[in-house]
C-alpha cells in the first residue's frame, strides 16, 4: 500500500468527463517473421511473463474517505489481465488514415478507476499484415520517461526474445483497507503537513527572490510567463471528442541541423512544430497577437532511483517564435529562449511543483476541475499555453513485440481546457516519430498540422544548406515500410 504524491494525485483531480488524463502508445510492428502462429494469446502470454517489470500493471486506486488526502495504491486482490488487453480490427483497406481513425475513438474512452489504470488495444487488419498496440495508462500512474522504460521492458531486443529476469519476491495482493484504516492513514500524514508547508513557502521565497533578481540583468530575456500566450482558435474549452495524427520524421535530418546550428534535438523539434503551426495559421487566416508559447515537460527523474514509476516531472514555457519568418532565425530565437527557461527551472528546482502540489485538497481541487470544465472558463482568460511539446528519447535499438520487429512508435499525450493540443515526440532508432492529439471541435485541422512537420523541415534544411550549400539532404520522411527495409540491409 502506497499514497500517491501529490504530483500523481494531481492528475486524477483534472480529471473531467472532457479531459481524460491518460497518456497513450501506438507501437506498429511487422509480425511476418514469426516463429510461430501470431495470436492474442501469443501477446497476453508476453504481458503475463513481465508484469513485474511493470508495477502500475497491477495496482489501483482506494479513495480516503471524504477525501481526505490523496488515494492509495494497493496491489489488486482482483487483478485479472483479460480485462486490459483487448482486441479490434481497423476497417479496409488497413492504411494509416483507419489506423488514426480508430486510435481517435479509442483514446476518447477514460480508464476505468476500480480497475489497475491501464488497458491494451491489439489492432489488426493493417495494410503490409501489420499488427498495431495501442496502451493506454493513466497519467497519475506514470510519466513519459517512465513509460519508455516500462515499454523497454516490456518488448524484446531480438525475435527470439530476451531472457526474463525473475522477481526478486512473489507477487503479493494487498488486502483492501477498511474505512478506519484508511482514515487514520490519512490523518497521520496530514499531521505532518505544516511543518512541510513552511518549508515549502521559504524555499519559493528565495526562489521568487533569486528570479526576480536575475531576471532584472540587463542581458537576461526572460522566457514567457504563464498567460502571456496569446488567444487562438485552439485555445477554447474542449469536448470529449478527439481526433489523432502520426508522422515519422529521419532523425539523422534533424541531428545534422543541430550539428550545424550548435542548437539541441529538441530546439529542432520545437522549430518543426513552430514552422507546421505558422502553416496551419496562415492557411485559416489566423493572425495571433504574439508569438505562440508552448509548454514543454522537463523529467527531473534521478537516472539511478529505481522502483519509481509515478511522475518526476517539472516543466518549462517557451516562445515559438511564430512571429519570425526565416525558419533559421526562428530555431535560433527558441534555442535562445530555451536557454533561458533551463536557467530559470534550474532556479526554481526540481522540488517546487512536487512540493506545493503536496497542500492540494483532493475534495477542492476535483471540483475546481469540474466548475472549471462545466463553466467554460478557459474561453474567457487568456492561455496559460497555447499547446503542449514534448520529446522524450526512446530507444536507439531494435524492439520486438512478442517476435514482431516493432516499426514506428507513436507517443500520445493529453490535451487539457484551454490548450487543445499536444504534440508528443519519441525517437526510435533512426526515426522521430510524432503524435499529435487534438479536440476537432476546437482544432479541425490535425492532420494538415501533422502534414505541415514535413514542410518545416525541408523549408528549415534550405535554411541551414544555404549556410553550408555542399550539404546533401536526405528525403524529409520515410514510411514504415521503408524503415524496416533499411533495417533488414543492414
Amino acid at each position: 500500500m502506497e499514497r500517491l504524491s501529490g504530483l500523481d494525485a494531481t492528475f486524477l483531480y483534472l480529471e473531467t468527463t472532457n479531459t481524460p488524463m491518460h497518456v497513450a502508445g501506438l507501437i506498429v510492428f511487422d509480425p511476418s517473421e514469426l516463429r510461430g502462429e501470431w495470436s492474442i494469446e501469443r501477446i497476453k502470454e508476453m504481458y503475463r511473463e513481465r508484469l513485474h517489470l511493470a508495477p502500475p500493471f497491477r495496482r489501483r486506486l482506494v479513495e480516503v474517505p471524504f477525501q481526505l488526502h490523496h488515494p492509495l495504491w494497493i496491489e489488486d486482490p482482483d487483478f485479472d489481465l483479460d480485462s486490459h488487453i483487448r482486441h479490434v480490427a481497423v476497417p479496409p483497406p488497413g492504411g494509416m488514415q483507419q489506423l488514426e481513425q480508430l486510435v481517435s475513438t479509442l483514446v476518447e474512452i477514460p480508464l476505468d478507476r476500480t480497475r489497475p489504470l491501464w488497458e491494451t488495444w491489439i489492432i489488426e487488419g493493417l495494410e503490409n499484415g501489420y499488427v498495431a498496440s495501442l496502451t493506454k495508462v493513466h497519467h497519475c500512474a506514470i510519466d513519459g520517461k517512465a513509460g519508455n522504460q516500462i515499454m523497454v521492458s516490456m518488448f524484446d531486443l531480438s525475435p527470439e526474445g530476451t531472457p526474463i529476469p525473475e522477481p526478486e519476491e512473489p507477487w503479493r495482493p494487498d488486502h483492501i483497507p477498511n474505512e478506519f484504516e484508511l482514515v487514520g492513514y490519512a490523518l497521520g500524514s496530514l499531521a505532518r503537513q505544516p511543518v512541510r508547508a513552511l518549508k515549502a513557502l521559504r524555499r519559493t521565497t528565495e526562489v521568487a527572490l533569486n528570479i526576480r533578481r536575475r531576471n532584472r540583468q540587463p542581458d537576461v530575456q526572460p522566457p514567457p510567463a504563464p498567460f502571456a500566450a496569446p488567444r487562438t482558435s485552439f485555445n477554447r474549452p474542449l469536448t470529449p471528442r478527439r481526433t489523432f495524427a502520426a508522422r515519422s520524421l529521419p532523425l539523422g535530418e534533424v541531428k545534422q541541423i543541430k550539428n550545424t546550428v550548435g542548437c539541441t534535438v529538441n530546439d529542432v523539434v520545437l522549430a518543426l512544430c513552430a514552422g507546421a503551426l505558422r502553416l496551419w495559421l496562415d492557411e485559416q487566416g489566423e493572425k495571433p497577437d504574439a508569438p505562440l508559447v508552448a509548454m514543454v515537460p522537463v523529467s527531473v527523474r534521478d537516472p539511478k532511483a529505481k522502483g519509481n514509476e509515478g511522475n518526476e516531472v517539472s516543466s518549462m514555457l517557451t516562445t515559438l517564435a511564430t512571429d519570425v519568418d526565416d525558419p533559421l532565425e526562428r530555431l535560433r530565437a527558441i534555442s535562445a529562449c530555451m536557454r533561458q527557461a533551463k536557467e530559470q527551472h534550474n532556479l526554481i528546482g526540481a522540488d517546487t511543483l512536487r512540493n506545493w502540489a503536496e497542500f492540494a485538497a483532493p475534495a477542492l481541487a476535483g471540483r475546481a476541475a469540474r466548475l472549471y470544465s462545466r463553466m467554460k472558463i478557459a474561453g474567457i482568460h487568456r492561455p496559460l499555453f497555447n499547446l503542449t511539446i514534448s520529446n522524450v528519447p526512446g530507444p536507439p535499438f531494435p524492439l520486438y513485440l512478442a517476435g514482431g520487429r516493432v516499426i514506428a512508435t507513436y507517443p500520445i499525450g493529453p490535451i487539457f481546457d484551454g490548450a487543445g493540443l499536444n504534440i508528443t515526440v519519441m525517437s526510435y532508432i533512426d526515426s522521430l516519430d510524432f503524435g499529435l492529439l487534438a479536440c476537432p471541435d476546437v482544432l479541425p485541422g490535425v492532420h494538415r498540422i501533422a502534414d505541415g512537420l514535413a514542410e518545416a523541415l525541408e523549408d528549415l534544411t534550405k535554411a541551414v544548406t544555404r549556410t553550408r550549400p555542399s550539404r546533401k539532404r536526405p528525403k524529409a520522411t520515410r514510411s514504415p515500410r521503408r524503415v524496416q527495409a533499411e533495417h533488414e540491409q543492414t
